[in-house]
């Protein structure tokens, strides 16, 4: 079938259903770029790019629809590499489209030229380049494919001058696999374990979120009446309002959470790598079970004990490694001390409820007085945690939220719950400011009909805020953002520098910054 070049690269797009790019157009693509309208694929031209990688990490976080980002080769293209690494540890699958300089010219130092596979070595899961146009199709299909398989973003890198250029191919089939449901022997076993435990805690990660694992943890957890705790940043992996909910451990998580777990004598983390970040003490308690029997589940066998020592090591997708473990545990499972383990779990749940609604401020670290100056300057002031309490009362249930880097987004850890999963967009643990506001425009585009509502501090709504200009303008979707004008940044200023020095500051009366 005689084709351009550019005729099959968009043709494989519509293969895989990609109906979203992002970036900042540029002469490098316009002969695929011409191509999107009448192929169904809209082109939402941002303000920077990397801004564009955050909205879609957002999309496809919040739909489950994988989109695309490009740009112009060179310096539109390294403005991607925070947002493709954020992704990559949001475990979102992402196509990063990179053209390249003309192969006729490259090593030359011409205009625009860097080594765009090498910046993106450690930033994606997969990379390739095209090294012939009569392989644009077959190369573009497997990096779109190896991104879908690995949940990660992949890159393919086309040098300019493949464009234009006539080939007589055929289309390559799309090749899918089943996911691992587990090894028999390790399902066994950790069902052994599971049905043996007297306190079972289940511990859901991303993967809960991405496999659609939520009913059958659900389920498990009903059935061991096992407190369910969630990852740091993944206070969607369970239902908010289930009453073996515990909330989410790390960074002002939930006390309950963490009370609860530090008993387990059985562990099983579900679709979760255990980042060591989402493990880490707090409110002074080191809660991590030193001697339960870890039940370790993760469809990437290189995570599996890479942070803490597993008993059961399980290579799987979470819902089917769920349903196995589940199928598979004896009529006596969870009967050991349910009703004792019911009752704790009510009650601490319940202390947690009181003691986090009277929480208005912070303690302020040995040596500092921050928070203690802070409420004498401003004392009818809210405090980040008065307002997340006022938030959620009034936050529809439905909605989307996005959360950003910063202590006062870092407080709102352990105030959202929610019902269904995707709902929750926190930048993740490559920790980028200026997250927030992108990737909850990403959100508005993928559900229209949804209600959404973006977090940041003053500080990281700055970095981001150029897209004003995109939400602007005809076609962009409306979106709700809640800016805290008392930024973390400012504190960490004041902790570093002591009284000496204060960089920047919000004016109280008005909207502009102020050099102090």
């Amino acid at each position: 079938m005689k084709m351009t070049t550019e005729e099959a690269f968009v043709k494989v797009l519509q293969m895989h259903g990609i109906e979203h790019t992002f970036g900042i157009i540029g002469s490098a693509f316009m002969p695929i770029s011409d191509y999107f309208p009448n192929a169904g694929i809209t082109f939402w031209d941002c303000a920077h790019e990397c801004n564009g990688g955050y909205m879609a990490d957002g999309f496809t976080r919040s739909t489950g629809k994988m989109a695309m980002i490009i740009a112009q080769n060179g310096p539109g293209i390294t403005n991607f590499v925070t947002c493709v690494k954020t992704a990559y540890w949001n475990h979102t699958p992402m196509l990063l489209v990179t053209p390249q300089a003309a192969n006729k010219t490259i090593g030359q130092g011409g205009f625009q030229e860097v080594e765009q596979m090498a910046v993106f070595k450690d930033m994606v899961a997969y990379q390739e380049e095209i090294r012939d146009p009569y392989r644009v199709a077959e190369v573009l299909n497997r990096v779109i494919t190896k991104a879908k398989r690995m949940s990660a973003p992949a890159q393919v890198n086309v040098p300019r001058d493949l464009w234009t250029q006539v080939i007589d191919i055929e289309l390559p089939p799309i090749v899918d696999f089943e996911r691992p449901s587990g090894g028999a022997g390790a399902i066994t076993l950790a069902a052994e374990l599971l049905s043996n435990a007297k306190f079972p805690v289940i511990l859901n990660g991303a993967g809960v979120v991405l496999g659609d694992a939520i009913p059958a943890s659900q389920e498990l957890a009903e059935k061991l009446d096992a407190p369910v705790c969630c990852n740091y940043q993944h206070n969607d992996a369970f239902p908010g309002s289930h009453p073996l909910f515990a909330g989410p451990l790390g960074y002002n998580g939930s006390k309950a959470g963490m009370e609860l777990i530090k008993q387990a004598d059985v562990v099983l983390a579900l679709g979760t790598r255990l980042n060591p970040f989402s493990t880490l003490p707090c409110y002074g308690i080191d809660y991590w079970p030193q001697d339960a029997k870890l039940i370790q589940v993760d469809i990437n066998p290189d995570r599996i004990g890479l942070t803490k020592p597993v008993s059961v090591g399980i290579v799987g997708d979470a819902k089917q490694v769920a349903e196995n473990i589940l199928s598979q545990l004896s009529n006596k499972a969870g009967e050991d001390g349910r009703e004792e383990r019911r009752n704790l779990i009510s009650d601490t749940k319940s202390k947690w409820t009181e003691t986090l609604a009277s929480m208005d401020h912070e303690d302020d670290d040995d040596g500092t007085s921050w928070n203690e100056r802070t409420r004498a300057r401003q004392p009818d002031y809210m405090s980040p945690r008065m307002a997340w309490r006022a938030i959620m009362e009034v936050l529809p249930k439905e909605a989307i939220i996005s959360s950003d880097i910063g202590n006062n987004c870092a407080i709102g850890n352990a105030y959202p719950t929610f019902e269904q999963g995707r709902k929750y967009l926190a930048p993740g643990l490559f920790g980028p400011c200026g997250y927030g506001f992108p990737s909850i425009i990403g959100a508005k585009i993928g559900n229209p009909n949804m209600p959404v509502v973006g977090f940041a501090g003053d500080g990281a709504f700055g970095i981001s805020m150029n897209e004003m200009t995109a939400v602007g303008r005809k076609d962009w979707p409306a979106i709700t953002m809640l800016i805290f004008r008392t930024s973390g940044g400012l504190r960490n200023v004041t902790l570093h520098c002591g009284m000496m020095i204060i960089l920047l500051a919000l004016n109280s009366t008005c909207r502009y910054l102020l050099l102090i």
